[in-house]
């Protein structure tokens, strides 16, 4: 291309395809600085909080930023990744990305970078968008790795991303890959997953439940999606599993604040079951892509406790799909889906 340039012109990167795989977020490090610092930019999102803006900020620099970093500080060091000297989170999701590369290094007419961007936290969104640009990547897929659609995860993710092009005077082309809770590829991995991880468990379950991050109920009232896409993903699961409706239940984790949020609630199920003779469960977490604090730490340390403390007797945490094969292909098959027309 540089051959057709005029004598003196900028250089111009050859044209290239961008993928940028979209996560929630994860703090630097488990100090109070970094937490408080992490928390703020996820807590002061009007997508996850909605309450209104001058009672938020006194609550959350007067309350939360004082007395929360230390305590979230402490669950994020129980699961942190000693030997990378970072968080699960981060790197798995760089795993992800680099074993997404390879997989997409075999088209022939595309030249395509793959990368991995958080919304709250590093490496950032707009960092790794600007980067892919420099890089010659005249059109981005973004990916926001968010089985099922709410506004407080996809729709923040997409909103960063176009907030970052705003700043641009030559915007790459983009498109946003949409929520994947029904497509037969997800549901296939998800499934084998359980049946594989239930087939080697020491013991049979009584239940299994299917975990999924919380949300103000209001949120569903005002026409959010994701309760019903919940719902449809473990429904699709038990009928794959062939399961009968009393072995499998949906539940919701990570409330916090007085308002009611989605029901039922993790924590109070694995408390009640033993007294209801259930003392065997095994719980997955289907709305999450990357292992992270809320299933390692609130699910398998603090919900294993729960659960046992209560009277139960065995309790098991199925992992995300993460980057096993399993989950690769999920991740593979969606973005060479999304990708229509951009590679063959």
């Amino acid at each position: 291309m540089s051959e057709h340039l005029p004598t003196g012109h900028p250089p111009v990167p050859k044209q290239k395809i961008g993928v940028l795989l979209l996560n929630l977020g994860t703090p630097d490090a488990t100090d109070y600085w970094s937490m408080r610092r992490y928390l703020k930019q996820f807590l002061s999102d009007r997508r996850v909080v909605e309450t209104p803006r001058l009672v938020w900020w006194f609550v959350l620099n007067l309350i939360v930023l004082t007395t929360r970093p230390r305590k979230s500080g402490a669950l994020y060091d129980a699961i942190w990744d000693r030997t990378a000297n970072d968080s699960p989170l981060r790197v798995i999701a760089r795993s992800q990305a680099e074993k997404l590369a390879q997989r997409l290094k075999s088209e022939s007419d595309a030249d395509i970078i793959v990368d991995f961007a958080m919304r709250y936290g590093n490496p950032s969104t707009a960092s790794r968008l600007l980067a892919m640009k420099a890089q010659g990547c005249t059109r981005i897929l973004l990916v926001p790795l968010y089985p099922q659609y709410s506004a407080p995860t996809t729709a923040t993710a997409n909103d960063h991303a176009f907030d970052t092009l705003k700043t641009m005077r030559w915007q790459p082309a983009i498109r946003t890959a949409p929520a994947y809770f029904d497509s037969g590829f997800y549901i296939d991995a998800l499934t084998g997953s359980v049946k594989s991880a239930v087939s080697e468990l020491g013991f049979t379950p009584d239940l299994v439940i299917t975990s999924y991050h919380g949300m103000p109920r209001s949120y569903l009232e005002k026409g959010d999606p994701y309760h019903c896409h919940c719902q449809k993903t473990t429904r699709l699961l038990r009928e794959a599993l062939g399961w009968e409706k009393d072995r499998i239940m949906v539940t919701f984790q990570s409330r916090f604040g007085p308002e009611e949020w989605l029901q039922p609630y993790t924590d109070m199920v694995l408390g009640d079951l033993p007294k209801k003779g259930i003392r065997k469960v095994a719980i997955v977490a289907p709305a999450f892509s990357v292992d992270c604090l809320e299933t390692l730490e609130e699910i398998a340390i603090t919900g294993r406790r729960q659960f046992l403390s209560a009277g139960g007797e065995h309790f098991a945490y199925i992992p995300c799909l993460n980057d096993s094969e399993p989950g690769m292909d999920v991740i593979e098959h969606l973005v060479r889906r999304e990708l229509g027309g951009w590679i063959n």
